[in-house]
């Protein structure tokens, strides 16, 4: 397959195209993944992290704190592990959401690279 996709005479540019995106398969998977876990983090910012009530965040919701709390979520969030910190109603359906959606992401990725090594 490498030397299909390095190979400018035997194969046409569509071919080779589509070897080029087989081989970012990791890198795709790296990439959702990454962008998932922003999502995430903006969304706990502006509707899951309380200021002071659960119920309902007011005030300035885009500080470093709030940010870092974001990030340490989701982090936990990839690995299965619930943070155990205080969310509003959409920020724990958020946060179980990534739950869900993220270590599926990583686990495509592991499975992507695993596939280029053992070839």
């Amino acid at each position: 397959m490498e030397m299909r996709r390095h190979d400018r005479t035997g194969t046409t540019r569509a071919e080779r195209g589509l070897l080029h995106a087989y081989c970012l398969r990791a890198l795709r998977s790296l990439g959702w993944l990454a962008a998932a876990m922003l999502v995430t983090i903006v969304l706990l910012m502006g509707l899951g992290l309380p200021k002071d009530d659960p119920q309902n965040p007011t005030g300035n919701r885009w500080t470093g704190k709030r940010f870092e709390k974001a990030l340490n979520i989701t982090l936990n969030s990839v690995v299965f592990r619930s943070s155990g910190q205080d969310l509003t109603t959409a920020g724990t359906y958020i946060e179980m959401t990534s739950r869900l959606l993220e270590p599926a992401l990583l686990a495509l990725a592991v499975l992507a690279v695993r596939g280029r090594i053992k070839r």
